[in-house]
Protein backbone atom coordinates (compact mmCIF):
# COMPACT_ATOMS: atom_id res chain seq x y z
CA UNK A 1 0.00 0.00 0.00
CA UNK A 2 1.74 3.66 -1.02
CA UNK A 3 1.31 5.77 2.30
CA UNK A 4 3.16 8.56 0.66
CA UNK A 5 1.56 11.83 1.12
CA UNK A 6 0.16 13.50 -2.28
CA UNK A 7 2.17 16.76 -3.87
CA UNK A 8 0.77 19.96 -2.40
CA UNK A 9 0.98 21.72 -5.67
CA UNK A 10 -0.28 25.78 -6.32
CA UNK A 11 -0.56 26.92 -9.52
CA UNK A 12 -1.12 30.53 -10.45
CA UNK A 13 -3.57 31.59 -13.79
CA UNK A 14 -5.08 27.99 -13.08
CA UNK A 15 -7.89 28.74 -14.94
CA UNK A 16 -7.70 29.02 -18.40
CA UNK A 17 -4.41 27.51 -20.50
CA UNK A 18 -1.37 26.70 -19.40
CA UNK A 19 -2.66 26.72 -15.88
CA UNK A 20 -6.12 24.72 -16.44
CA UNK A 21 -3.65 22.25 -18.57
CA UNK A 22 -1.14 21.95 -15.73
CA UNK A 23 -4.23 21.39 -13.34
CA UNK A 24 -4.93 18.65 -15.12
CA UNK A 25 -1.68 17.20 -15.16
CA UNK A 26 -0.90 17.42 -11.71
CA UNK A 27 -3.98 16.02 -10.93
CA UNK A 28 -3.30 12.87 -12.88
CA UNK A 29 -0.95 12.71 -10.53
CA UNK A 30 -3.12 12.42 -7.65
CA UNK A 31 -1.89 15.86 -6.36
CA UNK A 32 -3.87 18.30 -4.01
CA UNK A 33 -3.78 21.62 -5.78
CA UNK A 34 -4.15 25.15 -4.66
CA UNK A 35 -5.88 26.91 -7.75
CA UNK A 36 -5.16 30.46 -8.00
CA UNK A 37 -6.86 32.66 -10.19
CA UNK A 38 -9.19 35.69 -10.77
CA UNK A 39 -12.26 33.64 -12.58
CA UNK A 40 -14.56 32.14 -10.38
CA UNK A 41 -16.18 30.16 -13.35
CA UNK A 42 -12.55 29.02 -14.43
CA UNK A 43 -11.55 28.13 -10.87
CA UNK A 44 -14.50 25.97 -10.54
CA UNK A 45 -14.66 23.88 -13.69
CA UNK A 46 -10.97 23.19 -12.55
CA UNK A 47 -11.82 22.28 -9.39
CA UNK A 48 -14.14 19.22 -10.87
CA UNK A 49 -11.69 18.30 -13.38
CA UNK A 50 -9.32 17.99 -10.19
CA UNK A 51 -11.74 15.90 -8.05
CA UNK A 52 -12.96 13.78 -10.75
CA UNK A 53 -9.29 12.74 -11.63
CA UNK A 54 -8.69 11.74 -7.68
CA UNK A 55 -7.54 14.94 -6.90
CA UNK A 56 -7.87 17.56 -3.92
CA UNK A 57 -8.73 21.35 -4.86
CA UNK A 58 -8.95 24.47 -3.11
CA UNK A 59 -10.55 27.44 -5.50
CA UNK A 60 -8.64 30.73 -4.03
CA UNK A 61 -9.67 33.84 -6.11
CA UNK A 62 -6.81 35.67 -6.20
CA UNK A 63 -5.80 38.74 -8.35
CA UNK A 64 -1.95 37.91 -8.28
CA UNK A 65 -1.04 41.80 -8.54
CA UNK A 66 -2.10 42.31 -4.97
CA UNK A 67 1.00 41.15 -2.85
CA UNK A 68 -1.41 40.44 0.21
CA UNK A 69 -3.79 38.22 -1.63
CA UNK A 70 -0.92 36.12 -2.64
CA UNK A 71 0.37 35.22 0.63
CA UNK A 72 -3.29 34.90 1.62
CA UNK A 73 -3.59 32.00 -0.62
CA UNK A 74 -0.53 30.55 0.34
CA UNK A 75 -1.58 30.50 3.90
CA UNK A 76 -4.85 28.93 3.14
CA UNK A 77 -2.98 26.49 1.00
CA UNK A 78 -0.85 25.05 3.86
CA UNK A 79 -3.75 25.26 6.39
CA UNK A 80 -6.00 23.04 3.89
CA UNK A 81 -3.23 20.45 2.63
CA UNK A 82 0.03 21.14 4.56
CA UNK A 83 3.61 22.25 3.38
CA UNK A 84 3.84 23.25 -0.03
CA UNK A 85 6.08 21.62 -2.04
CA UNK A 86 5.99 22.76 -5.81
CA UNK A 87 4.71 26.41 -6.44
CA UNK A 88 4.07 27.00 -10.44
CA UNK A 89 3.91 30.96 -11.63
CA UNK A 90 2.15 31.06 -14.30
CA UNK A 91 -0.57 34.02 -14.29
CA UNK A 92 -0.17 37.00 -17.31
CA UNK A 93 -1.89 39.50 -19.15
CA UNK A 94 -0.90 40.96 -22.89
CA UNK A 95 -1.73 43.52 -25.00
CA UNK A 96 -0.94 43.72 -28.36
CA UNK A 97 -0.47 46.92 -29.80
CA UNK A 98 2.08 49.44 -31.09
CA UNK A 99 4.40 50.46 -27.81
CA UNK A 100 3.26 54.47 -28.27
CA UNK A 101 -0.81 52.96 -28.44
CA UNK A 102 -0.72 51.35 -25.16
CA UNK A 103 -1.94 53.46 -22.09
CA UNK A 104 1.03 53.99 -19.31
CA UNK A 105 -1.77 52.10 -17.08
CA UNK A 106 -2.16 49.44 -19.46
CA UNK A 107 1.37 48.91 -19.59
CA UNK A 108 1.58 48.75 -15.53
CA UNK A 109 -1.32 46.62 -15.29
CA UNK A 110 0.20 44.69 -17.37
CA UNK A 111 3.91 43.98 -15.54
CA UNK A 112 1.86 43.70 -12.38
CA UNK A 113 0.36 40.78 -13.45
CA UNK A 114 2.95 39.39 -15.51
CA UNK A 115 5.88 39.90 -13.72
CA UNK A 116 5.83 40.82 -10.32
CA UNK A 117 2.60 38.28 -10.19
CA UNK A 118 5.99 35.92 -10.18
CA UNK A 119 7.88 38.08 -8.06
CA UNK A 120 5.24 37.79 -5.23
CA UNK A 121 4.30 33.74 -5.71
CA UNK A 122 8.02 33.29 -5.39
CA UNK A 123 7.74 35.35 -2.46
CA UNK A 124 5.06 33.73 -0.70
CA UNK A 125 6.31 30.43 -1.52
CA UNK A 126 10.37 31.22 -0.33
CA UNK A 127 8.69 32.31 3.35
CA UNK A 128 7.52 28.09 3.58
CA UNK A 129 10.21 26.38 1.66
CA UNK A 130 13.17 28.27 2.71
CA UNK A 131 12.90 26.89 6.70
CA UNK A 132 11.81 23.61 5.49
CA UNK A 133 15.16 23.52 3.00
CA UNK A 134 12.93 22.00 0.65
CA UNK A 135 10.72 22.87 -2.39
CA UNK A 136 10.35 23.71 -5.79
CA UNK A 137 9.52 26.98 -7.60
CA UNK A 138 8.94 26.84 -11.33
CA UNK A 139 8.06 29.96 -12.96
CA UNK A 140 6.62 29.65 -16.87
CA UNK A 141 8.32 32.49 -19.46
CA UNK A 142 8.91 32.04 -22.69
CA UNK A 143 11.01 32.11 -25.57
CA UNK A 144 10.30 35.76 -25.33
CA UNK A 145 11.92 36.08 -22.32
CA UNK A 146 15.42 36.02 -24.79
CA UNK A 147 13.96 37.27 -28.03
CA UNK A 148 11.51 40.08 -28.24
CA UNK A 149 8.45 40.80 -30.79
CA UNK A 150 7.05 43.94 -32.21
CA UNK A 151 3.38 44.45 -30.57
CA UNK A 152 4.48 42.90 -27.45
CA UNK A 153 6.61 45.31 -25.80
CA UNK A 154 5.19 44.98 -22.36
CA UNK A 155 4.70 41.17 -22.19
CA UNK A 156 8.11 40.49 -23.40
CA UNK A 157 9.43 43.46 -21.04
CA UNK A 158 8.09 41.17 -18.47
CA UNK A 159 9.27 37.92 -19.35
CA UNK A 160 12.75 39.24 -19.57
CA UNK A 161 12.51 40.47 -16.08
CA UNK A 162 11.67 37.37 -14.57
CA UNK A 163 14.42 35.79 -16.34
CA UNK A 164 16.23 38.36 -14.75
CA UNK A 165 14.61 38.29 -11.12
CA UNK A 166 15.11 34.59 -11.20
CA UNK A 167 18.77 34.68 -12.23
CA UNK A 168 19.32 36.61 -8.76
CA UNK A 169 17.20 34.43 -6.40
CA UNK A 170 18.46 31.53 -7.87
CA UNK A 171 22.21 32.92 -6.97
CA UNK A 172 20.63 33.78 -3.48
CA UNK A 173 19.51 29.99 -3.00
CA UNK A 174 23.23 28.82 -3.84
CA UNK A 175 24.54 31.74 -1.49
CA UNK A 176 22.81 29.98 1.45
CA UNK A 177 23.16 26.04 0.26
CA UNK A 178 19.72 25.99 0.23
CA UNK A 179 18.16 23.03 -1.41
CA UNK A 180 15.09 24.82 -2.70
CA UNK A 181 15.09 24.58 -6.40
CA UNK A 182 13.94 27.09 -8.11
CA UNK A 183 13.38 26.57 -12.48
CA UNK A 184 12.32 28.51 -15.68
CA UNK A 185 10.15 26.80 -18.46
CA UNK A 186 10.49 28.57 -22.03
CA UNK A 187 7.62 28.32 -23.79
CA UNK A 188 7.01 28.51 -27.58
CA UNK A 189 3.48 29.58 -29.48
CA UNK A 190 0.77 27.69 -27.71
CA UNK A 191 -2.83 27.33 -28.35
CA UNK A 192 -4.51 29.13 -25.50
CA UNK A 193 -8.16 31.17 -24.78
CA UNK A 194 -5.40 34.15 -24.13
CA UNK A 195 -5.87 35.39 -28.10
CA UNK A 196 -9.59 35.67 -27.99
CA UNK A 197 -9.10 37.78 -24.22
CA UNK A 198 -6.06 40.12 -24.40
CA UNK A 199 -6.44 43.65 -25.15
CA UNK A 200 -5.93 44.17 -28.81
CA UNK A 201 -5.21 47.80 -30.47
CA UNK A 202 -4.79 45.57 -34.26
CA UNK A 203 -6.94 45.77 -36.71
CA UNK A 204 -7.69 41.76 -37.19
CA UNK A 205 -7.55 39.07 -34.47
CA UNK A 206 -4.60 38.07 -32.81
CA UNK A 207 -2.79 34.71 -33.19
CA UNK A 208 0.55 32.75 -31.57
CA UNK A 209 2.72 32.95 -34.32
CA UNK A 210 3.45 29.54 -35.62
CA UNK A 211 4.41 26.61 -34.82
CA UNK A 212 1.86 26.29 -32.31
CA UNK A 213 1.63 23.92 -29.39
CA UNK A 214 -1.44 21.87 -27.69
CA UNK A 215 -1.35 23.54 -23.76
CA UNK A 216 -0.93 19.39 -23.03
CA UNK A 217 2.62 19.67 -24.29
CA UNK A 218 3.27 22.96 -21.75
CA UNK A 219 1.88 21.09 -18.86
CA UNK A 220 3.92 17.94 -19.49
CA UNK A 221 7.44 20.19 -19.37
CA UNK A 222 5.96 22.08 -16.08
CA UNK A 223 5.29 18.87 -14.40
CA UNK A 224 8.66 17.38 -15.86
CA UNK A 225 10.44 20.26 -15.17
CA UNK A 226 9.00 20.59 -11.02
CA UNK A 227 10.06 16.90 -10.51
CA UNK A 228 13.79 17.61 -11.97
CA UNK A 229 16.40 18.92 -11.18
CA UNK A 230 16.93 21.26 -13.97
CA UNK A 231 18.16 24.86 -14.48
CA UNK A 232 16.13 26.09 -17.32
CA UNK A 233 13.83 23.81 -19.73
CA UNK A 234 13.31 25.09 -23.07
CA UNK A 235 9.96 23.41 -25.00
CA UNK A 236 9.97 23.00 -28.67
CA UNK A 237 12.58 23.33 -31.26
CA UNK A 238 10.90 26.86 -32.19
CA UNK A 239 11.80 28.02 -28.71
CA UNK A 240 15.45 26.30 -28.86
CA UNK A 241 15.97 28.34 -32.52
CA UNK A 242 15.04 31.86 -31.34
CA UNK A 243 17.12 32.14 -27.98
CA UNK A 244 19.94 30.56 -30.17
CA UNK A 245 19.35 33.18 -33.04
CA UNK A 246 18.96 35.83 -30.28
CA UNK A 247 22.16 34.58 -28.89
CA UNK A 248 24.60 34.94 -32.55
CA UNK A 249 22.56 37.47 -34.05
CA UNK A 250 20.10 39.60 -32.79
CA UNK A 251 20.73 42.33 -34.82
CA UNK A 252 19.23 40.79 -38.14
CA UNK A 253 16.65 38.96 -35.96
CA UNK A 254 15.32 42.96 -35.08
CA UNK A 255 15.05 43.63 -38.74
CA UNK A 256 13.20 40.47 -39.94
CA UNK A 257 11.07 40.81 -37.45
CA UNK A 258 10.25 43.94 -38.31
CA UNK A 259 9.61 43.11 -41.60
CA UNK A 260 7.71 40.04 -40.60
CA UNK A 261 5.80 40.37 -36.49
CA UNK A 262 3.34 42.68 -37.57
CA UNK A 263 1.35 40.25 -39.98
CA UNK A 264 2.47 37.02 -38.34
CA UNK A 265 0.53 37.78 -34.80
CA UNK A 266 -2.48 39.08 -36.90
CA UNK A 267 -5.11 36.58 -38.55
CA UNK A 268 -6.91 38.42 -41.64
CA UNK A 269 -10.22 38.42 -39.74
CA UNK A 270 -11.19 41.64 -38.61
CA UNK A 271 -11.21 42.63 -34.81
CA UNK A 272 -14.24 43.50 -32.74
CA UNK A 273 -12.79 46.46 -31.73
CA UNK A 274 -15.70 46.73 -28.85
CA UNK A 275 -14.60 43.98 -27.75
CA UNK A 276 -14.04 42.69 -24.04
CA UNK A 277 -10.81 42.16 -22.86
CA UNK A 278 -9.79 40.13 -19.30
CA UNK A 279 -6.65 43.48 -18.58
CA UNK A 280 -8.38 44.50 -15.55
CA UNK A 281 -11.18 41.92 -14.90
CA UNK A 282 -11.29 38.12 -15.66
CA UNK A 283 -14.06 37.29 -18.70
CA UNK A 284 -17.38 35.30 -17.83
CA UNK A 285 -17.37 31.49 -17.98
CA UNK A 286 -15.42 28.38 -18.28
CA UNK A 287 -12.97 29.24 -20.89
CA UNK A 288 -10.68 25.77 -20.29
CA UNK A 289 -7.61 25.14 -21.52
CA UNK A 290 -7.15 25.36 -25.56
CA UNK A 291 -7.67 28.44 -27.80
CA UNK A 292 -9.38 28.24 -31.59
CA UNK A 293 -6.07 26.88 -33.02
CA UNK A 294 -6.78 23.36 -32.46
CA UNK A 295 -6.30 22.78 -36.67
CA UNK A 296 -3.03 24.23 -36.16
CA UNK A 297 -1.39 23.00 -33.04
CA UNK A 298 0.77 19.54 -32.53
CA UNK A 299 0.35 17.70 -29.38
CA UNK A 300 3.79 16.66 -29.24
CA UNK A 301 7.33 18.30 -29.37
CA UNK A 302 10.51 15.82 -30.60
CA UNK A 303 12.53 18.37 -28.93
CA UNK A 304 10.34 18.03 -25.35
CA UNK A 305 10.70 13.73 -25.68
CA UNK A 306 14.23 13.97 -26.32
CA UNK A 307 15.24 16.54 -23.53
CA UNK A 308 13.24 14.22 -21.17
CA UNK A 309 14.40 11.13 -22.44
CA UNK A 310 18.40 11.91 -22.81
CA UNK A 311 21.15 10.40 -21.42
CA UNK A 312 25.07 10.37 -22.13
CA UNK A 313 24.38 7.88 -25.38
CA UNK A 314 21.41 10.39 -26.83
CA UNK A 315 23.62 13.45 -25.99
CA UNK A 316 26.19 11.82 -28.12
CA UNK A 317 24.26 10.92 -30.89
CA UNK A 318 22.82 14.60 -30.84
CA UNK A 319 26.17 16.09 -30.53
CA UNK A 320 27.49 14.01 -33.88
CA UNK A 321 24.58 14.84 -36.00
CA UNK A 322 24.91 18.56 -35.14
CA UNK A 323 28.58 18.63 -35.73
CA UNK A 324 28.47 16.98 -39.15
CA UNK A 325 25.42 18.99 -40.26
CA UNK A 326 27.21 22.21 -39.21
CA UNK A 327 30.47 21.39 -40.16
CA UNK A 328 29.20 20.56 -43.75
CA UNK A 329 27.16 23.67 -44.16
CA UNK A 330 30.70 25.88 -42.59
CA UNK A 331 32.40 24.13 -45.04
CA UNK A 332 30.40 25.31 -47.67
CA UNK A 333 30.25 29.44 -46.41
CA UNK A 334 34.37 28.84 -46.23
CA UNK A 335 34.43 31.43 -49.26
CA UNK A 336 34.09 34.83 -48.83
CA UNK A 337 30.49 35.34 -49.72
CA UNK A 338 28.13 38.58 -50.48
CA UNK A 339 24.73 38.99 -49.65
CA UNK A 340 22.97 40.72 -52.58
CA UNK A 341 19.75 42.11 -51.10
CA UNK A 342 16.87 43.60 -53.18
CA UNK A 343 16.34 47.14 -53.84
CA UNK A 344 13.40 46.70 -50.93
CA UNK A 345 16.33 45.60 -48.67
CA UNK A 346 13.82 42.63 -47.83
CA UNK A 347 15.55 39.77 -45.49
CA UNK A 348 15.14 35.99 -46.71
CA UNK A 349 15.40 33.10 -44.57
CA UNK A 350 18.54 32.27 -46.22
CA UNK A 351 20.01 35.58 -44.94
CA UNK A 352 19.64 35.04 -41.76
CA UNK A 353 20.58 31.21 -41.83
CA UNK A 354 24.18 32.35 -43.37
CA UNK A 355 24.35 35.37 -41.00
CA UNK A 356 23.73 32.96 -38.00
CA UNK A 357 25.93 30.08 -39.07
CA UNK A 358 28.83 32.84 -39.44
CA UNK A 359 28.32 34.15 -36.25
CA UNK A 360 27.92 30.60 -34.02
CA UNK A 361 31.34 29.50 -35.98
CA UNK A 362 32.75 33.06 -34.39
CA UNK A 363 31.20 32.20 -31.10
CA UNK A 364 31.92 28.66 -30.87
CA UNK A 365 35.54 29.71 -31.71
CA UNK A 366 35.85 31.88 -28.73
CA UNK A 367 33.48 29.77 -26.30
CA UNK A 368 32.34 26.71 -25.46
CA UNK A 369 29.48 27.56 -22.82
CA UNK A 370 26.78 27.21 -25.02
CA UNK A 371 23.73 25.26 -23.01
CA UNK A 372 24.54 22.02 -23.51
CA UNK A 373 21.56 19.70 -23.95
CA UNK A 374 18.69 22.34 -24.70
CA UNK A 375 21.06 24.08 -27.14
CA UNK A 376 22.19 20.77 -28.90
CA UNK A 377 18.97 19.66 -29.78
CA UNK A 378 17.85 22.78 -31.21
CA UNK A 379 21.24 23.24 -33.14
CA UNK A 380 21.18 20.33 -34.72
CA UNK A 381 17.91 20.71 -35.93
CA UNK A 382 18.50 24.22 -36.85
CA UNK A 383 22.03 23.22 -38.94
CA UNK A 384 20.56 20.67 -41.04
CA UNK A 385 17.92 23.31 -41.87
CA UNK A 386 20.05 25.75 -43.18
CA UNK A 387 21.95 23.24 -44.74
CA UNK A 388 18.74 21.96 -46.96
CA UNK A 389 18.04 25.62 -47.25
CA UNK A 390 21.20 26.93 -48.86
CA UNK A 391 21.42 23.27 -50.56
CA UNK A 392 17.77 24.06 -52.49
CA UNK A 393 18.90 27.65 -53.17
CA UNK A 394 21.87 26.52 -54.91
CA UNK A 395 20.10 23.96 -56.75
CA UNK A 396 17.70 26.84 -57.72
CA UNK A 397 20.77 29.39 -58.55
CA UNK A 398 21.68 26.38 -60.70
CA UNK A 399 19.03 26.15 -62.76
CA UNK A 400 18.07 29.16 -63.37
Amino acid sequence: MNTSKPEVVVITGASAGIGRATVRAFAKRGAYIGLVARSRDGLEGARQEVESAGGKALMLPTDVSNPEQVEAAAAAVEKEFGPIDIWVNNAMASILSPFLEIKPEEFRRVTEVTYLGYVYGTMAALRRMKPRDRGTIVQVGSALAYRSIPLQSAYCGAKSAIRGFTDSIRCELHHDGSNVHITMVQMPAVNTPQFDWIKNNMPHKSQPVPPIFQPEVAAEAIVWAATHKRRELYVGSSTVEAILGTKVAPGILDRYLGKTGYQSQQTDQPENQNRLSNLWEPLPGDHGAHGRFDDQAQDYSTQLWATENQDWLILGLGAGVALVALGAYLGRQAQPQTYAHQEDDRISESDINTEVARQLHQKVNRSSKLDNWNLLTGLARFAWKALTTESQNHQKATQS
